[in-house]
C-alpha cells in the first residue's frame, strides 16, 4: 500500500474537485447534512473547544482498517479518536448509562461544545458521555493524512458508513470493557447524517446499544423513497411562510439575474452589485451561491435568531425604488454580514474536509437525490439527474455510485411493515421546517420506534444546547425525548434484575 505524501496528488484532487464544480453547468449543489450550521461551526475555535472543560478527556483507539475481510491489509490499524465525560456518571457498580454521540461529516472538535443534549442530561441519567469520531474525519485519519488516503482508491474504499458504524461498536465495547460497565445500557445519539447513522447501529448492533435517538435523519432521502423535490419544497413553504413578498422577489430574481448575464458586460454588472471577491465567470456560480444560502437559513433556522426572518427583513426592508436583485443583495449583506466582498465559493471550498470527505460519500453509497423541478418553487427548474451524478463522480473517483445501497444494506422500503415488529428503541425526531424532514420518519413505526416532531422545529435543534430563550415546543419536545428514553433504561434495569435472578435459580 502507497501511505507515503504525495503534494502533487494532493492538488491534482483539489484541482478536479474544483473542475467538477466547475463544469457540471446547472446541477446546484447538493444541500449539506450536518448536525451544525456552517457559520456556527466556523465561529467556534478548535483550540478554545479542545480547551472547553477539563471534564472531557481525549483518547485514542487502535481500529481495525477493515472490519469485513481477512486479507492482510484489512488489519492495518489507525488511530480513531474518542472523548469522554465522567463528571456525572454513577459508575458501573450501578449500571449507570453510556450516552455516546456519533460524530458525522466532520472534526469531532465541534460537537464537543456545539451539541448540548448529552451535557444537558447527564446530570440527571448520571450518565457516561462519549463522543467518538467518524473516521477520515478530523484526527481519524487512516494512512495519516486525509490526502493520502483519499487520493488512494484502495485505502478510500474502506470510508463508508458500514466500517464507521463497525467503528462506533469496537469503541464502544472497549470502553465497557475498560470502565467494568459491562451492565451498563448505551442509547447511542447522532444528528442528521450522524442521526441516520445512530438509527442504522440499533439495527446493525442492538446488543451494543438499547436504543436510538436520531434527530433529522432523512433515511428516506435514498432509492426514490422521498420525492426529489420534498427538500427545495419545504424550503419554499418556509419562506413563503415567512414573507409572501420575499419568496416572491426571489422566486423572481433568477430571471433577472440570467437577464443582466445576458449583456455584453453583464457578468461584470453582477459581480459589482453582489460584491463577488472574484470576477464571476458565469451567472451560474451566483445562482448556486444564493441557492445554498436559501437551503441554509430554511435548514438551520433556529431560535431566537431565526435567519430566515433575516434575509427576508433585508430582502423587505431595503429602500424603496430598490430594484430585485439589489433587494436580494440586501437579503444577503443582512444575513452574512456587510464584507468587503463576497466569496462565490462559501458553501463549496474544495480544501474543506466536509466538502471533500462528503463528496466522496456522496459518489459511493450516500446518493440522495435531491433537486427542484416544481412550479410552484421559488427556485429555478434543476431535476436531479442521475446520469450526470454517476458521470461527474466517475471523472473524480473513478467508481460508480451505487444509488440502491443503502436501501440494500440497512432497510428502507415498506418502512413501518417490516419494522414494526423487527426494530425496538429508536426515536426519530424532526422539526418539519427542517427541508430534510421530507425524507424523515413522521409517524410512529410502533411502541417503541417513534417519530418526536415540532411544526416549527428545524434541523438537529432538538440536540443542540439548552437555552433560556427556547420556546415551549422546543422544551416540550426534548422532555418527551428523555422521558422515552428513561423508560427504555428502566425497562431494562427490570429485564437485568429479572435475568439476574432466573441464572440464580437455574444455578
Amino acid at each position: 500500500m502507497d501511505l507515503v505524501r504525495h503534494p502533487f496528488h494532493h492538488q491534482l484532487l483539489l484541482f478536479s474537485l474544483i473542475s467538477l464544480s466547475y463544469v457540471s453547468g446547472t446541477q446546484f449543489s447538493l444541500p449539506r447534512l450536518g448536525a451544525l450550521r456552517r457559520t456556527i461551526r466556523n465561529k467556534l475555535d478548535i483550540e478554545s473547544i479542545s480547551s472547553l472543560s477539563k471534564d472531557f478527556k481525549t483518547f485514542f483507539y487502535s481500529q481495525t482498517l477493515d472490519h469485513f475481510n481477512y486479507k492482510p491489509e484489512s488489519f492495518t490499524s489507525f488511530q480513531q479518536r474518542y472523548v469522554i465525560n465522567s463528571k456525572y456518571w454513577g459508575g458501573a457498580n450501578t449500571s449507570s448509562p453510556i450516552l455516546v454521540y456519533f460524530g458525522a461529516e466532520e472534526s469531532l472538535d465541534y460537537d464537543l461544545s456545539g451539541i448540548g443534549f448529552l451535557t444537558d442530561n447527564a446530570p440527571r441519567f448520571k450518565a457516561l458521555l462519549v463522543y467518538i469520531e467518524h473516521r477520515f474525519y478530523g484526527k481519524s485519519i487512516p494512512c495519516g493524512s486525509r490526502e493520502a488516503a483519499l487520493r488512494n482508491a484502495s485505502i478510500r474504499g474502506y470510508f463508508t458508513s458500514a466500517q464507521a458504524i463497525a467503528d462506533y461498536a469496537a469503541v464502544i465495547l472497549h470502553i465497557k470493557k475498560t470502565f467494568f460497565a459491562k451492565n451498563s445500557p448505551v442509547i447511542v445519539i447522532g444528528g442528521s447524517y450522524g442521526g441516520m447513522l445512530a438509527a442504522w447501529f440499533r439495527l446493525k448492533y442492538p446488543h451494543v446499544a438499547l436504543g436510538a435517538l436520531a434527530s433529522s435523519a432523512p433515511i428516506l432521502y435514498f432509492d426514490e423513497l422521498a420525492p426529489h423535490v420534498g427538500y427545495y419544497a419545504i424550503v419554499t413553504k418556509d419562506f413563503k411562510e415567512t414573507s409572501e413578498s420575499c419568496y416572491e422577489t426571489i422566486r423572481k430574481s433568477w430571471d433577472e439575474i440570467d437577464k443582466v448575464a445576458s449583456k455584453s458586460n453583464g457578468l461584470s454588472i453582477l459581480s459589482m452589485k453582489f460584491k463577488t471577491c472574484e470576477k464571476l465567470k458565469r451567472s451560474f456560480d451566483l445562482k448556486d451561491f444564493l441557492d445554498s444560502i436559501y437551503s441554509e437559513v430554511a435548514q438551520y433556522d433556529h431560535p431566537p435568531s431565526y435567519p430566515l426572518n433575516i434575509i427576508c427583513r433585508g430582502i423587505d426592508g431595503a429602500p424603496k425604488g430598490t430594484d430585485i436583485l439589489g433587494r436580494i443583495f440586501a437579503g444577503v449583506v443582512a444575513y452574512m454580514g456587510n464584507n468587503s466582498c463576497y466569496d462565490m465559493n462559501e458553501f463549496n471550498r474544495p480544501n474543506d474536509e466536509t466538502y471533500i470527505g462528503w463528496r466522496w460519500q456522496t459518489c459511493s453509497e450516500m446518493v440522495m437525490p435531491i433537486g427542484h423541478e416544481n412550479n410552484d418553487s421559488m427556485f429555478p427548474p434543476s431535476p436531479f439527474n442521475l446520469t450526470k451524478f454517476i458521470r461527474k463522480c466517475k471523472s473524480l473517483f473513478g467508481v460508480r455510485p451505487r444509488p440502491h445501497w443503502v436501501t440494500t444494506y440497512y432497510g428502507g422500503h415498506d418502512l413501518k411493515l417490516i419494522l414494526h415488529r423487527f426494530a425496538s428503541n429508536i426515536i426519530f425526531s424532526n422539526g418539519l421546517r427542517d427541508p430534510y424532514s421530507s425524507g424523515g420518519v413522521l409517524e410512529n413505526i410502533s411502541d417503541s420506534v417513534v417519530a418526536v416532531y415540532t411544526v416549527n422545529g428545524s434541523h438537529c435543534l432538538d440536540i443542540l444546547p439548552e437555552k433560556k430563550s427556547d420556546p415551549v415546543w422546543l422544551i416540550k419536545q426534548r422532555k418527551t425525548e428523555v422521558g422515552i428514553i428513561e423508560s427504555w433504561i428502566s425497562k431494562y434495569y427490570t429485564d437485568l434484575i429479572m435475568f439476574r435472578d432466573r441464572t440464580r435459580v437455574s444455578l
